[in-house]
């Protein structure tokens, strides 16, 4: 499987743990990443329909809390084809972060019994 872009990576992410409507999605990508992505409308929604059409997530008809939701938001959810490519692409980064610390170009984070 072909690694994916980040904003694709992260739209998953954010849906792995629940269904949100988009600007909840956009929101828990900046807080996620530190303020390092911003996805603005344009990419968020291009990049949802392209989900939507490889079927990696779907849009929801139910909502957790039906008296909060405007009709006029949607809400998306991952698909099992989309939990797998997050999943798979979760794995490649590992691998990657992995070679960086044999390299070292990253160095290891102490563990709980390390000293300071």
């Amino acid at each position: 499987m072909a690694s994916l872009t980040p904003a694709v990576f992260h739209i998953l992410l954010a849906l792995s743990d629940g269904e949100k409507h988009g600007y909840r999605i956009m929101r828990e990508v900046q807080e996620t990443t530190g303020g390092k992505l911003v996805l603005g409308p344009g990419t968020l929604y291009g990049t949802i329909q392209r989900l939507l059409k490889a079927g990696l997530i779907v849009e929801s008809d139910e909502r957790a809390d039906p008296g909060l939701n405007s009709e006029r938001r949607r809400y998306y959810r991952i698909t099992p084809q989309g939990s797998a490519a997050a999943k798979a692409e979760a794995e490649r980064l590992r691998t990657l972060v992995h070679a960086a610390y044999e390299k070292a170009l990253l160095k290891r984070p102490r563990t709980a019994g390390e000293g300071a």
